[in-house]
């Protein structure tokens, strides 16, 4: 039932960035300002700072391209909390950035919410 849930959710992010739908791809955090947002060296807290981010590095559809998520695994901690692991991958037409993340689910009023990702890109080969 969690891992069913979570996988809903993250489906739902991975259509809204497939759209241009940052907006919606954000409803996947929960709306808090205690979330956290660790990519490269930067700490990024409060789901303000995390959309504005992400509004600033990918500011139109060709940035954006076309998300896949692919290897997710799933470990419920407790009812209200899971651990998520997996890959992403963008599809653009100059690149194809890719790497993982291990995100921490909550369940919320809201339903399974985001409240900490960390997510790192593969370095590209020389």
């Amino acid at each position: 039932m969690i891992a069913a849930q979570i996988r809903s959710a993250l489906r739902a992010q991975q259509e809204a960035w497939n759209r241009g739908d940052v907006n919606g791809f954000m409803n996947g955090y929960a709306h808090s300002k205690s979330i956290i947002f660790v990519s490269e060296d930067t700490v990024a807290r409060g789901w303000e700072t995390v959309h504005d981010r992400y509004q600033k590095k990918y500011a139109d559809r060709a940035k954006m391209g076309v998300l896949t998520f692919s290897s997710v695994e799933i470990t419920p901690l407790s009812n209200d909390a899971a651990v998520v692991l997996g890959r992403w991958k963008l599809r653009r037409a100059q690149d194809q950035p890719h790497g993982r993340f291990t995100l921490i689910f909550r369940k919320t009023t809201d339903g399974w919410r985001i409240v900490h990702d960390h997510t790192s890109a593969a370095v590209s080969p020389k």
